[in-house]
């Protein structure tokens, strides 16, 4: 297992292309405990697409984070790590929160990552300050909030917020990705939600994802796989979406590249459903 000092010790801040800011989580499945979180997933996706990538999180000492032995971390010290216990029904996915890790505030970013070009806000338990979006002036903000709407009961059954709390938190954002579940599935309420951010993109699994911008609306259909763990499907989708929309300002191209690779990952389980830079590569020639 890879320790937090070991990681440390190792990264000494080197330069960064891409960070993600949030969680990295401990998932309990009924085949035992697995790394998860937007982060973990991002991070592996922004590296299989090439980029030098850094997380800023917190968790203790309690999860293996050999999975992310490519990327830089930095973690907030914390007694504990955020944990979900997701369980898959009928009606969807039931997700339980057993404990949080600290929160990350501004303070918290190494001042050399304070110029990186492109920085990922991925909150999963209203864990990320939105006073991190000022750290980075000239950088391409992603967004993926689903973090900052989820509220829990005593039992730490997760239960969803209403959007309008993120409401002056959107604009702030180059690029918003939510999930069509994070918006309790009320599709009646995107215009809204996009009216407040400068490109929104509603993923829907299997369906496919809507990007909004500028008054335009394209659906991209995602390609039909037989699904083994959705789990991190949407989390793929946001970084390769961010990545290619920094780099080529294209979001039909970026929402092809995205929509492929997060399809072929439900096929794979755990962070393992990441890409790999061959199925980049190949996924690349073909949206280009």
């Amino acid at each position: 297992m890879t320790s937090l000092a070991e990681i440390h010790r190792s990264t000494e801040f080197a330069p960064i292309d891409y960070l993600v800011i949030g969680h990295i989580a401990k998932d309990q499945t009924p085949q035992g405990d697995t790394i998860g979180g937007t982060a973990a997933y991002a991070a592996r996706t922004a590296h299989a697409l090439g980029l030098r990538v850094g997380i800023l999180t917190s968790c203790a000492g309690d999860i293996d984070l050999s999975p992310l032995n490519a990327v830089n971390i930095h973690s907030v010290s914390s007694a504990c790590t955020t944990t979900f216990e997701n369980r898959y029904t009928n009606r969807g996915r039931e997700q339980y929160l057993r404990s949080v890790a600290e929160p990350i505030q501004a303070d918290a970013v190494p001042e050399p990552w304070q110029q990186t070009p492109l920085v990922h806000l991925g909150p999963i338990a209203n864990e990320v300050s939105p006073d991190l979006i000022g750290l980075f002036a000239d950088a391409f903000i992603g967004l993926t909030p689903q973090g900052w709407l989820r509220g829990w009961n005593g039992d730490g059954k997760i239960q969803l917020l209403n959007w309008e709390t993120i409401r002056d938190i959107l604009p702030l954002a180059d690029a918003v990705v939510i999930s069509l579940e994070d918006l309790a599935d009320v599709a009646e309420i995107i215009p809204a939600v996009a009216e407040n951010c400068r490109l929104l993109v509603v993923t829907d699994g299997p369906n496919g994802a809507w990007v909004h911008d500028q008054g335009l609306r394209r659906h991209f259909p995602a390609p039909r796989m037989q699904e083994v763990d959705p789990t991190g499907a949407g989390d793929i989708f946001a970084a390769a979406f961010f990545i290619h929309l920094w780099r080529h300002r294209d979001p039909w191209e970026a929402a092809r590249l995205a929509t492929d690779l997060a399809a072929k990952s439900v096929t794979r389980t755990g962070v393992e459903s990441t890409p790999s830079r061959e199925e980049v590569q190949a996924v690349q020639a073909k949206v280009h």
